[in-house]
């Protein structure tokens, strides 16, 4: 799409569009839009909706921009701080500062909501509803509430509007992410793949029915386990713009000095919160994504509470068998293997060279590969692969990105209630126990078998693909595609060689013929087609020659 249909777009949406870049201008950035040649545009740069401030760093601005746009682009900014190998960990940890509370609607709004959701108003449906909201944040509020069978519970309600607008935002980001794609400064953000991300995560929180369902995958995956709790979901009672979920009542991590004094063992608690995590990781491939205290609470009988499963995400068996890879690189002082399980794992390869990757895995491994895992802390060594990827430009999948960033809120909120606490400790055996079961009989056997029905649909389409080349060859419409990446200085060579080759030859025959016109009984065309052939040898041999040197250079 040019650059003409993104402006299009943009019109439509035009008061809000030029409140975007006013704020962007007000900032500071939005000089990446100087350069579309669209006289409009360039209009609106130009308009005085605040004066710059160009004493704050560049993630400074960003984040107060964000702020002052709303609820969408807070949101995005929350993403794009869990995204440190696209957006660096300056920027991630400046973003990590947005707040994205705001006042409520009126109980009436909230109240008319709940009616026009689940078909009944608040008095039918609950014993008591308190109708002031005790939490707000962009996308939803929440009231304490208590069903007609005595249990105590909490209801989210989606604030009236708030999808349209996020909806309208969403197209803008759209279109201002198709400009940024031109642009060779922001290209390398790969914004238009990250506001797709954003807005599949965006769709998914306003619908609270996969909140719904994310709990009661939870609340099934530990059922077993006492010692964990998850909020137990009312389906009759939700929608999806209404959830309601059990109460839980205990301490808040925010809360810290007051958990601290009222856990037993804690190193032993921390150790069990973080194990509930590995077990969702290395056992579920499906795992809560936002560890913040704010998130986790303990429970009477120290108890492991965890709330909000909104953001989650999945690790199939794929991902989590390069994981592995990953690991077992490191654990091998191995950087070329490293670099490789790297590049698997990657959406996208490095844009240059893989030998800076290498040299920055032998790095890697040099600084943290030989220290005691039990003193490590984990943040350090995976903020440090996060900055290895982002330098180079490997785009790491969502949820690989989430994993890192959870990890390293994880270990920090167990560090604040346990100082000595180690996450790599934890991690350790699963790892190992994941090495196990990789050349178990039964995986051995799940390959096998993968194998033979990836073999059986090859030989089920190839006589139906064989037969659809040779009818196009019959019919004389084959068309072959070819791609060549550096060839022509290849090519340019071989011809090179097989003209100063020709040139030998024929004049090896001229010669030998003494063909005329001769001087002093030898061929003259002879003489000066060896004269060529020498020439354009020479010449091919120093090109060579000089290519090999750059290639030992580098």
């Amino acid at each position: 799409m040019n650059h003409s249909h993104w402006i299009e777009r943009l019109e439509r949406n035009s008061r809000r569009s030029g409140q975007i870049i006013a704020v962007l201008a007000k900032y500071g950035l939005a000089d990446w839009l100087r350069k579309i040649p669209v006289h409009r545009i360039q209009e609106w740069l130009r308009d005085d909706h605040g004066q710059p401030i160009p004493d704050l760093k560049t993630p400074e601005r960003i984040r107060l921009a964000l702020t002052e746009l709303g609820t969408t682009f807070i949101k995005l900014g929350q993403m794009l701080s869990t995204r440190p190998d696209v957006v660096g960990e300056d920027l991630a940890h400046e973003l990590e500062k947005l707040q994205s509370d705001t006042p409520p609607d009126t109980p009436r709004t909230a109240q008319a909501t709940v009616r026009k959701e689940l078909g009944r108003s608040v008095k039918t449906l609950f014993a008591h509803f308190e109708p002031e909201a005790f939490a707000s944040a962009s996308i939803a509020q929440v009231h304490y509430a208590r069903l007609h069978s005595g249990e105590k519970v909490v209801v989210k309600i989606q604030k009236h509007g708030i999808e349209e607008t996020i909806e309208a935002d969403l197209s803008i980001l759209a279109d201002l992410a198709g400009l940024a794609e031109n642009h060779a400064d922001l290209k390398r953000y790969r914004p238009v793949a990250l506001v797709e991300q954003f807005t599949q995560q965006l769709r998914g929180e306003l619908d609270f029915t996969r909140e719904r369902h994310n709990l009661e995958t939870f609340c099934a995956n530990f059922a077993e386990d006492y010692s964990v709790h998850f909020p137990k979901a009312y389906a009759e009672l939700s929608s999806q713009r209404v959830l309601t979920m059990e109460r839980l009542e205990g301490i808040l991590f925010t809360h810290m000095a007051k958990a601290r004094a009222h856990v037993s063992d804690l190193n032993e608690f921390a150790r069990h919160g973080a194990t509930v995590y590995m077990e969702m990781i290395f056992r579920d491939g499906f795992f809560h994504a936002d560890p913040h205290p704010g998130n986790l609470m303990l429970l009477e009988g120290d108890v492991f509470g965890v709330l909000d499963a909104g953001m989650v995400q999945h690790l199939d068996d794929e991902t989590r068998e390069k994981l592995l890879d990953v690991l077992l690189a490191v654990d091998r002082k191995d950087a070329e293997s490293m670099a490789e399980s790297v590049c698997a794992l990657a959406a996208t390869l490095p844009s240059g060279s893989k030998e800076g990757l290498r040299s920055d895995c032998t790095t890697f491994l040099d600084e943290y590969a030989t220290q005691s895992i039990d003193k490590i802390r984990l943040s350090q060594p995976l903020t440090t692969f996060t900055n290895v990827v982002q330098r180079n430009d490997i785009f790491l999948p969502p949820n690989i990105s989430l994993l890192v960033r959870m990890l390293i809120e994880l270990e920090g909120t167990a560090q604040l209630l346990a100082p000595t606490f180690s996450l790599a400790d934890v991690i350790k055996p699963y790892c190992e126990k994941a090495l196990i079961r990789r050349f178990s009989p039964a995986q051995i056997s799940r390959r096998l078998r993968r194998s033979v029905h990836i073999w059986h649909q090859l030989m089920h389409q190839l006589p139906s693909n064989l037969n659809d080349i040779l009818e196009q060859i019959s019919a004389g419409t084959l068309n072959v595609h070819l791609e060549h990446r550096r060839l022509d200085p290849v090519v340019n060579r071989l011809v090179r060689g097989l003209v100063s080759s020709s040139l030998f030859l024929g004049s090896s025959l001229l010669w030998s013929m003494k063909a005329p016109p001769l001087i002093k009984g030898v061929s003259l065309f002879g003489v000066i087609g060896y004269g060529l052939a020498l020439i354009i040898g020479l010449k091919l041999l120093h090109t060579i020659r000089r290519s090999e040197n750059s290639s030992s250079d580098e």
